[in-house]
């Protein structure tokens, strides 16, 4: 899974929206906030988690990520009505429309009762730069991750709880560590998808060898010989693997990395961003780059406030 690590070396967590929510059952919370990514862990109690795919227990020390559009519905058993709605933007309601004004315990604790033994900690990311597309497009659409790192959630189950200065920073980068502990863990992670758990050893050479180096001029045939296959065979298992041929998931991923790159340092030129992925000049890399978004990387950059940008 280093393929993944790795595209997060450049976009990262930046004031990301998090807190800890304490529960007393029954609760149950459906959230609808379409966040690009949302990190959820469960310190201490019991959770279940229901999304279209059914309803998986959470044990302390779990970690659920969940991108983009996915709907889920976090709770103290499976199949509870939802009593709160969590909606864009982190807006709250109770499910019959009630303010919930009461559930908020402080700058950063929410939930039904401040005693309760259910407590979990939310992290999300508020824009697809922060996380990277290469990352988002490689990820299910939610999986439970089994104790990745114990140690470090309970430093940010702390970490969260204080007020002092700089602790919008620190609430970043521990979360940017849980999501990479995350990642390292999801192939054991059962329910994964096919994107985020290639088990094929070929392919996932020939993934690990594009992220190392997307600028060489790799070819399928390159590619193929690298992972001692034919080039049938490599596209054949590839595209088995991974759900496209290899030569189109490579454009998709140097141009997903070019805008990543594009978003993470706005003093970059152009020319240095195509370099970087691989495209011999910077007309032909915006030229691709238009075609797959359908916008220009300098229109796509001008975005980056607020987190905008190609589907």
């Amino acid at each position: 899974m280093e393929h993944l690590a790795a595209a997060l070396d450049g976009p990262r967590a930046r004031g990301a929206f998090v807190l800890q929510v304490v529960m007393a059952a029954p609760w149950s919370v459906r959230v609808l906030d379409e966040a690009p990514l949302s990190v959820v862990a469960l310190v201490a109690g019991s959770a279940w988690v229901t999304t279209g795919s059914g309803s998986v227990p959470m044990a302390p020390g779990d970690v659920l990520l969940v991108r983009g559009t996915e709907e889920y519905v976090l709770a103290d058993s499976p199949g509870a009505a939802p009593r709160a709605v969590v909606g864009a933007g982190q807006s709250c309601a109770a499910a019959d429309g009630r303010d919930l004004a009461p559930w908020t315990r402080g700058v950063r604790t929410w939930g039904n009762d401040p005693a309760g033994p259910d407590r979990l900690v939310v992290g999300t990311f508020r824009s697809r730069g922060e996380v990277g597309r290469v990352l988002l497009a490689t990820l299910p659409g939610a999986v439970v991750v089994p104790r990745p790192d114990p140690d470090l959630l309970a430093l940010l189950a702390r970490e969260v709880q204080r007020e002092a200065a700089g602790q919008a920073g620190v609430l970043d980068r521990l979360l940017d560590l849980l999501l990479v502990a995350a990642l390292r863990a999801l192939p054991a992670a059962a329910g994964a998808g096919p994107a985020g758990t290639v088990t094929d050893p070929a392919v996932r050479a020939v993934l690990d060898l594009v992220h190392a180096d997307p600028a060489r001029a790799w070819t399928v045939a390159l590619l193929a010989r690298r992972a001692g296959l034919s080039r049938s065979a490599l596209t054949r298992r590839f595209t088995a693997a991974v759900g496209v041929p290899p030569t189109t998931w490579l454009t998709h991923a140097r141009l997903a990395l070019g805008a990543d790159l594009l978003l993470a340092d706005p003093r970059r030129t152009l020319a240095s961003v195509a370099r970087e992925v691989g495209y011999a000049t910077p007309f032909s890399f915006s030229a691709a780059f238009t075609r797959r978004y359908g916008a220009s990387p300098s229109a796509y950059r001008a975005r980056r406030p607020g987190g905008a940008g190609p589907p």
